[in-house]
């Protein structure tokens, strides 16, 4: 992982001219007390303009509740933010208060550069959703770098009137992955195979949920070559060889399962809470015979943070506003101006707006959703890049299809995936 952080600071260092991240002299006990007062900064990421009169009545509370504050908002393209982020650090440039989600976040703060937020918030674990510290946790680097914002998860969608029409029952879906397979079975036999109810290959997060450590403690080396992970694999290259996954699955024509599932050509998919009423859009009759239910393992965790610079020079300001931007009645409210996100604090567990259907399959999927982010995780390991993941699907691939055996590709994705970690 040091080696990977290496590459993109000498990728800034090389666009910055020759300035590099520069945190190594800010270890040491940090104290984040003081009069919340004066100027502080806030960096948000593609908020405008749509957003713009929220987050301008968000400022105006915080400078209301503390007065001689006054914040500088700055919003950045949602293209090239990684890159724009770190060529910041490497100027010294970098905002008190920052949006980063959790891979954006690694680098700065194996360089020191973030405040860790475990150490000086004695608050943290009672305020937030425990997944969604942890997700602002690395690797080989102490510590918590981000209070967590808006949150996602995933849960389950069938198509009812395709598992009734072929002798499945959609009040009883599969709840875990043999069910799975033996409910997929059913429906090619009833459908005499033009119908799939599986509907993608595995994927980190499903090796995650099987028990598989993905990553060496220090985060130096990935380890996911297990016997269990190539039972996993082997589960699904049996189910390919029986005709139960389309057969663009493991090609580049495959156009992911939710697509698949709004075209009707597969009865399960996954999707975040608002899921239901994006199919409104593309397919309205497709949306009454969604019925929704629970992720069948760990729900996996999609979180948006802030993070405080350490080198802010008004720490107890920048702190504050990171709290006020992420307190229960402002996350709530942003909440319901952007449908599918929920808010990652404890105190939102009983809001009613996230925690009660209106018995609509919109209603009860929002709340199943809500319901579960107390217990997802980040299951994809954040050092996972575009390369890693280019490594991983190709011998992911060739397991499935039966071309190479599920340990061999997993030995082979390992070795070449641990290389790209540490070039």
């Amino acid at each position: 992982m040091r080696a990977k952080i290496a590459t993109l600071a000498a990728l800034v260092m090389l666009a910055a001219t020759g300035c590099g991240l520069s945190g190594e002299d800010s270890g040491g006990d940090v104290d984040v007390s003081g009069e919340v007062t004066g100027k502080v900064s806030l960096q948000t990421w593609a908020l405008k303009p749509k957003h713009t009169k929220y987050v301008e009545k968000l400022i105006d509370g915080f400078e209301d509740k503390y007065p001689g504050t006054k914040v500088k908002w700055l919003d950045q393209p949602g293209d090239g933010y990684s890159e724009k982020v770190l060529n910041q650090a490497a100027n010294d440039e970098l905002p008190d208060v920052v949006n980063l989600p959790p891979e954006f976040a690694l680098p700065l703060a194996d360089k020191e550069l973030l405040l860790d937020v475990a150490d000086t918030d004695d608050k943290l674990k009672k305020d937030y959703l425990s997944g969604a510290i942890d997700a602002y946790r690395f690797p080989g680097v102490k510590g918590a770098y981000g209070y967590p914002w808006y949150l996602n998860t995933d849960v389950n969608y069938w198509n009812a009137d395709l598992m009734k029409k072929y002798g499945l029952d959609p009040d009883k879906p599969p709840t875990s992955f043999e069910d799975l397979v033996a409910q997929a079975k059913t429906m090619k036999k009833k459908s005499d195979g033009k119908m799939f109810l599986m509907s993608r290959k595995p994927s980190w997060e499903d090796l995650t949920n099987a028990g598989v450590e993905i990553l060496s403690s220090d985060g130096e080396k990935f380890t996911f070559n297990t016997d269990a992970a190539a039972e996993l694999l082997d589960g699904y290259r049996d189910a390919y060889a029986d005709g139960l996954l389309p057969d663009d699955v493991l090609t580049d024509a495959y156009l992911g399962n939710s697509e698949l599932f709004k075209q009707k050509k597969v009865a399960w998919s996954t999707g975040g809470g608002n899921f239901i009423n994006d199919v409104k859009v593309d397919n309205p009759k497709l949306a009454k015979d969604i019925v929704p239910s629970k992720a069948l393992d760990t729900p996996p965790l999609y979180v948006q943070g802030l993070s405080v610079s350490k080198k802010s020079d008004n720490l107890p300001t920048a702190v504050a506003l990171a709290r006020w931007v992420t307190n229960a009645d402002n996350q709530a409210d942003f909440a319901e101006r952007v449908p599918g996100i929920f808010p990652s604090t404890t105190a939102s567990a009983d809001d009613e707006s996230f925690s009660e259907s209106d018995g609509s399959g919109a209603g009860d999927a929002k709340k199943l959703a809500f319901e579960s982010l107390a217990e997802a995780e980040l299951l994809k390991p954040v050092v996972v890049d575009d390369a890693i993941n280019d490594v991983f699907n190709q011998q992911i691939s060739l397991a499935v299809s039966g071309e190479t055996s599920s340990k061999q590709a997993l030995d082979k994705a390992a070795e070449e995936c641990t290389k790209l970690l540490n070039d």
